[in-house]
């Protein structure tokens, strides 16, 4: 089998990475995706880099073992604390989720002034804070932690009362501060996108870190020459989670927009 024909590896620390799965799978229509949840470890957000590490370099080595032809970390805690290291690890390309969406914010941004919302992790990390001033030194950066998000997209509250009050608390100080551009800095908070752009001031414009890594990984695989050749079915994914595969099936879906079939259990550590 070519290269090109392998398929890509996408991580999370569980669920929320299929919106990056959902929106390669838009962008890159013949490309095969192994997708790794790691369920049994979840949460990534409260664990130390040096654990977070531990569990990437694990997976990483998983995936490679699999005939990977490239590794997408679709979790912002992971991205922020294991990237370097992963792309010394392993030898294919490895593509974050934090550089694409602090790209895609300084594009979008007009008075410089970026809200980043995400888990307590991802924000006590200040990932999205170095990537943006990377850019540009003299961006103003909005960082809030909304530990709340998660829990109620996977219990599937995204328009009720009780989620919009708690969106309204939390991205008050981002209007306070007059953002123009806001991260959605979790993989979860893409299928929040619709009720957190009613809440925020007019204007303002949403920045949705799983379809600006999707475009990184497109453009990563054109410019090493491994896209997939196009074939005439679709191709088949594999979904494997490190624990609660029947959990990972019933709410796979609404990450996903499509049903899963099966979803294999494979331990790790």
């Amino acid at each position: 089998m070519s290269e090109s024909s392998a398929p890509v590896g996408v991580f999370d620390s569980g669920i929320g990475g299929l919106t990056v799965v959902r929106e390669i799978e838009r962008q890159l229509p013949h490309e095969r995706i192994i997708y790794f949840g790691d369920t049994a470890r979840v949460p990534y957000g409260p664990k130390s880099p040096e654990t977070v590490q531990r569990y990437s370099r694990e997976i990483a080595d998983w995936l490679v073992g699999e005939g990977v032809k490239a590794i997408v970390v679709a979790c912002n805690t992971a991205t922020a604390h294991a990237l370097p290291m992963l792309r010394e690890y392993v030898t294919v390309p490895v593509i974050g989720v934090v550089e694409p969406g602090a790209r895609a914010a300084m594009r979008n941004t007009i008075s410089n002034v970026v809200g980043v919302i995400g888990t307590a992790g991802t924000i006590a990390s200040g990932a999205y804070e170095r990537a943006i001033h990377a850019i540009e030194p003299r961006a103003m950066v909005i960082a809030r932690a909304c530990p709340l998000f998660v829990p109620l997209v996977e219990e599937g509250w995204l328009d009720r009362d009780a989620t919009r009050l708690i969106a309204r608390e939390y991205l008050e100080p981002l209007a306070e501060a007059q953002v123009d551009t806001i991260v959605l800095g979790c993989t979860h908070y893409p299928l929040l996108a619709p009720m957190l752009a009613k809440i925020a001031r007019p204007g303002v414009q949403l920045i949705d870190s799983a379809a600006e890594t999707a475009a990184e990984t497109r453009r990563t695989l054109i410019q090493r020459n491994l896209v997939a050749p196009s074939s005439n079915g679709a191709p088949a994914h594999r979904f494997v989670a490190s624990d609660d595969p029947d959990h990972f099936l019933r709410v796979g879906q609404r990450f996903l927009g499509a049903a899963i079939d099966r979803v294999e259990k494979v331990t790790l550590g």
